[in-house]
């Protein structure tokens, strides 16, 4: 029988698996949806049936603190991740914004330590910096003039918000479960996700096509739910920084998946940063 630590490990894989769609899902999705519908659409969508499974299973209410706690996670992966990414990969493509997840181990142990109260050692920050300027790296290499794009800062306050609400959300797992604190997350977004998604909802769906719609359905049943019931699961049981490592793989399904799906161009410095980060965390992992 597998110990806590390796039951954290496979949720936490299981989750990042799921994950590694929702960039390519999302950038397919805003070919035919505004940002901003695609993120309270996929919000309400989740968020209605979170409300069902909270209701019939019967869930107790968070404490005041406990809601306190959700009400991060929400501005943090319902809102935050969800919104900024949409509206970076209106700018690049989905190859390039995938690259950035490789800061997304870095920015949820920082977390983990002013938010879960976890002490890596440091070695294992030494080697998740390296990892992390070998990321931002890349993004200079990308853009020669040395300056960031729209779609990169973009991008990059989503790594911040989403690494404080995955941390948020890992610890409070301890307590609700992993299931419940998503579920719940998305019940207190829920009123403004859902007024907001009729508010821009499209005038007319004429050209919105199955591709969009399908992108539509993948981030708001797996990305914005199932994905997190297994992340949040895993790093309950495996530790928050350790457990956040395995976001490293991410990179390399994600590509693939952009490649296959939108035949997007992956350079041959995406895949050795991708490999170069991965070591990195391979090393950072031996401390966390």
């Amino acid at each position: 029988m597998m110990d806590k630590t390796n039951i954290g490990w496979l949720n936490g894989f299981i989750g990042v698996a799921i994950f590694a769609g929702s960039l390519p899902a999302t950038r397919i999705a805003v070919m035919g949806f505004s940002p901003e519908f695609l993120t309270t659409a996929r919000a309400a969508i989740a968020g209605s049936i979170a409300l069902i499974c909270l209701f019939i299973l019967q869930q107790s209410k968070p404490t005041f603190a406990q809601f306190k706690s959700l009400v991060i996670v929400a501005l943090g992966v319902v809102i935050g991740f969800p919104l900024f990414t949409a509206l970076a990969l209106q700018t690049v493509s989905s190859a390039h914004a995938i690259v950035f997840v490789g800061l997304l181990p870095l920015s949820t142990a920082i977390f983990a330590v002013l938010r879960g109260g976890e002490k890596p050692a440091t070695q294992f920050w030494l080697f998740a910096l390296i990892g992390s300027a070998i990321v931002v790296g890349f993004m200079f290499y990308e853009n020669r003039n040395l300056s960031f794009s729209v779609g990169d800062l973009y991008m990059l306050a989503s790594i911040v918000v989403c690494g404080l609400g995955y941390a948020e959300g890992g610890k409070l797992s301890r307590e609700l479960g992993g299931w419940q604190v998503i579920c719940w997350a998305l019940v207190v977004a829920l009123p403004l996700m859902l007024i907001s998604s009729l508010y821009y909802l499209p005038s007319s769906f004429a050209n919105i096509h199955w591709p969009e719609t399908i992108g539509l359905i993948y981030v708001s049943l797996f990305s914005m739910l199932i994905g997190f019931i297994f992340w949040y699961k895993g790093l309950a049981l495996g530790g928050i920084a350790k457990v956040g490592q395995i976001q490293l793989v991410q990179p390399f399904i994600g590509l693939m998946l952009s490649a296959v799906l939108l035949g997007e161009h992956v350079s041959f410095a995406m895949i050795v940063v991708c490999f170069a980060v991965v070591i990195c965390v391979a090393l950072a992992k031996r401390f966390a």
